[in-house]
């Protein structure tokens, strides 16, 4: 009842009402309500702040750009520090919803971080700068985020699905190999970026130990590599016949990943490339 009477009030003033009630719970509160906890991706970082006598605000990094954004800022001195010990750039506000709790750090921490960028989906929201609609998307840094409309707990709710970039995925990996690589006129000339072609004939004839033209082609190159002269260029057609991630469709390579299927077959060479060692 005293929740509904407040939101029925003049936005500033439920606010104002709404900040003096948190502020007297966490003055009786002795310390932090949970301990701050760093939970590491491939990707992205994101750091669990504890706020209020039951908030959390999350700072999320991109690993790669050490860009990041926290989420729901409501005591800007912790969101700050947390940057400040983490050594990472902070870009970017993403707030879920206009309520103090969870917006009420907005307009201050903008005062003293300044060119923040304020993500949001309702007008209430402190300090926005970009109002946010069901699917739109932004960045942080290489990470992709995608707001998800979701007025449950208010009308201008906002969730954020954050995403590390997709790279290598073995469906668009098979259509740039088999569909698109695999297509062009056999004599193209291939001139890779590195100097890698004993190892990639090494793992070739892992996955397939009885191919004589893999043979061949590595007891050339490593002739090459002995007098210090690159093996690039090679062919389409020298790839197909060697190459293992363009033979997945073969019945050696399938039978190899223990696979009926080109695609899967591209996934478990792929992976069992990341982590290969052998040697001839």
């Amino acid at each position: 009842m005293l929740a509904r009477l407040v939101n029925s009030l003049p936005l500033g003033l439920s606010q104002q009402i709404t900040k003096l009630y948190f502020q007297a719970l966490v003055r009786n509160q002795k310390g932090a309500h949970s301990l701050v906890e760093h939970h590491q991706y491939k990707a992205m970082d994101v750091k669990i702040l504890p706020a209020l006598q039951d908030n959390y605000m999350y700072l999320i990094v991109d690993k790669a750009t050490k860009e990041a954004a926290i989420v729901d800022p409501v005591d800007p001195q912790s969101v700050l520090q947390a940057v400040k010990d983490h050594g990472v750039k902070l870009t970017t506000v993403m707030t879920t919803h206009h309520h103090w709790d969870h917006a009420g750090g907005n307009d201050d921490l903008v005062k003293l971080h300044p060119n923040l960028v304020v993500y949001g989906g309702d007008d209430r929201i402190g300090a926005l700068t970009n109002k946010v609609a069901h699917n739109s998307k932004f960045n942080i840094g290489n990470l992709n985020v995608q707001c998800l409309f979701t007025p449950c707990h208010t009308a201008g709710h906002i969730c954020y699905f954050v995403t590390a970039p997709e790279e290598g995925n073995d469906p668009a990996m098979y259509q740039a190999l088999i569909g698109i690589l695999s297509a062009l006129p056999d004599h193209t000339k291939v001139f890779c970026g590195h100097e890698y072609t004993l190892q990639n004939l090494t793992f070739a004839l892992h996955v397939e130990p009885e191919n004589n033209a893999a043979k061949e082609k590595y007891q050339w190159s490593e002739a090459r590599r002995l007098e210090g002269k690159p093996t690039v260029p090679s062919t389409i057609a020298e790839e197909k016949l060697y190459n293992p991630f363009m033979r997945v469709t073969d019945p050696v390579v399938m039978k190899h990943a223990k696979k009926n299927d080109a695609i899967e077959t591209m996934k478990t060479i792929r992976l069992e490339k990341d982590n290969f060692k052998g040697k001839l």
